[in-house]
C-alpha cells in the first residue's frame, strides 16, 4: 500500500489528481501542469514534498560516515550550509543524489523518495563501528516547498526568522507558531524560495496559510516540467546506478582530492572514459515532445536515448535531455530523435534551458 503525506487529505478535498509516486500517493496537478508551471515562473508555487526522504546524523562520527557514501566534502561546509552530492555504488554509478545540511549540533539529509530505505539500509551498513546515530524523521514531519519570484515576499512573517536573509544553498533553524522548524533557501523549479521542514501535525496549518497567503498549490506534473526546463537531473530518468556524476554532468559535485570514499577509485578511472555517454539538452524542431526512452540518431545509427522530454510552457520549444555518445555531444551538434514512430529533426544545446537572472550563486 502506497505511504500517504499528512497533506493527503487535503489534496482530495481540493481536486488533487493523485497518482502512485516513488510509493507514495502524490497529487500530480490540480488545474493544469500548464496553469501551475507558470505560477511558478511567475509568483509562487507551493509543493508537497513531504515524501522526500529526511534523515538526521548524531555522534562523534557523524561525519566520518558522511565522507564515507559522499561524493562532495561535508568536512568544509560551515553552520547553517547545504550541500548538494552523490552517493555511489563501489562502481561509481549513483544510488541517490542527496542534500546535506550541516548544524552545530549535527548532520541533516534529504533523499530521493524512491531511494530512501535504499540509502537507509546503506548507511546503516557503512557506520558499522562508528558513534554514530541515524534517525530517520519522515514520517514525523513535512516538507513544503515555495518556489517562484515572489516566494520570499509572500513568506514575510510566516516564521519567526527572516527567510530572506539566507544566502542561496543555506538554511536555519526557526519557529513556525511555537514549534520548531528548517527552513532552506533551496528548491527543484529554477526559481528563488524557500523549502520548509516543520512536524507533521502542523502540515495542514502551514499548507493553508501559505495558500491564504496567495501561494498556489502545485502538483508533480509542474514540478517534473519546471525541473527539466532548468535542467536538474530526476532519479531515475538521468541519474541511475549506472551512471556516473561526470557523464550527468555533476562533476562539481565530486571531491576526488577530500580522501577516500565509496566510489572514488572507480570514478578516477570512469572521469578519464572517452567511451561512456554523457548528458545534452536537446532542442527538437516542432512541438510534439520526446519521451523518456526515444532514440536519438545520426548518420543511420542510434547514438543515445532520451531520459526526459517536454514542451516547454515557458520557452514554448520542444526540449529533453538525453545521454549521447561523448563524438556528438558538442553544441550545435544536429540529429534526430524518434517521437513515436515520426522523425524529429533536433540539435545539441547548452544547460539549462532556462535560467532566471540570479544575484547570488549557489554554495557547491
Amino acid at each position: 500500500m502506497a505511504l500517504r503525506t499528512p497533506l493527503y487529505d487535503w489534496h482530495v478535498r481540493h481536486g488533487g489528481r493523485m497518482i502512485a509516486f516513488g510509493g507514495w500517493d502524490m497529487p500530480v496537478q490540480y488545474t493544469s501542469i500548464i496553469e501551475e508551471h507558470q505560477a511558478v515562473r511567475t509568483a509562487a508555487g507551493l509543493f508537497d514534498i513531504s515524501h522526500m526522504g529526511r534523515l538526521t546524523f548524531a555522534g562523534v562520527d557523524a561525519l566520518a560516515l558522511l565522507q564515507q557514501v559522499y561524493s562532495n566534502n561535508a568536512a568544509t561546509m560551515k553552520d547553517g550550509q547545504v550541500r548538494y552530492g552523490l552517493i555511489c555504488n563501489e562502481r561509481g554509478g549513483i544510488r541517490d543524489d542527496v542534500l546535506v545540511y550541516r548544524w552545530s549540533h549535527g548532520w541533516t539529509m534529504v533523499v530521493n523518495a524512491s531511494n530512501r530505505v535504499k540509502i537507509v539500509n546503506w548507511l546503516t551498513q557503512h557506520k558499522a563501528g562508528r558513534a554514530v546515530e541515524i534517525t530517520d524523521q519522515t514520517m514525523t514531519t513535512c516538507m513544503i516547498a515555495v518556489q517562484g519570484p515572489q516566494a520570499l515576499a509572500l513568506c514575510q512573517g510566516l516564521i519567526e526568522a527572516d527567510a530572506g536573509q539566507l544566502a542561496y544553498y543555506h538554511a536555519m533553524r526557526t519557529r513556525y507558531r511555537g514549534h520548531t522548524c528548517v527552513v532552506s533557501r533551496t528548491g527543484y523549479t529554477g526559481e528563488d524560495g524557500i523549502e520548509l521542514i516543520a512536524p507533521a501535525e502542523q502540515a495542514v496549518e502551514l499548507w493553508t496559510e501559505l495558500v491564504s497567503r496567495g501561494a498556489k498549490p502545485c502538483g508533480l506534473g509542474a514540478r517534473d516540467t519546471l525541473r527539466l526546463e532548468a535542467a536538474m537531473p530526476l532519479y531515475g530518468h538521468e541519474l541511475s546506478e549506472e551512471i556516473d556524476p561526470f557523464q550527468a554532468g555533476l562533476g562539481w559535485a565530486v571531491k576526488l582530492d577530500k580522501g577516500d570514499f565509496i566510489g572514488r577509485d572507480a570514478l578516477v578511472r570512469r572521469r578519464e572514459d572517452a567511451t561512456l555517454p554523457r548528458r545534452v539538452g536537446l532542442e527538437l524542431a516542432g512541438h510534439r515532445a520526446a519521451r523518456e526512452g526515444s532514440t536519438v540518431w545520426r548518420d543511420g545509427r542510434i547514438i543515445g536515448r532520451v531520459t526526459s522530454g517536454t514542451v516547454t510552457p515557458t520557452l514554448h520549444k520542444a526540449i529533453a535531455m538525453a545521454y549521447l555518445e561523448p563524438a556528438f555531444t558538442a553544441i550545435g551538434t544536429l540529429c534526430t530523435v524518434d517521437v513515436r514512430g515520426k522523425t524529429a529533426e533536433a540539435r545539441v544545446v547548452p544547460l539549462p534551458f532556462y535560467q532566471r537572472p540570479r544575484k547570488e550563486t549557489a554554495c557547491r
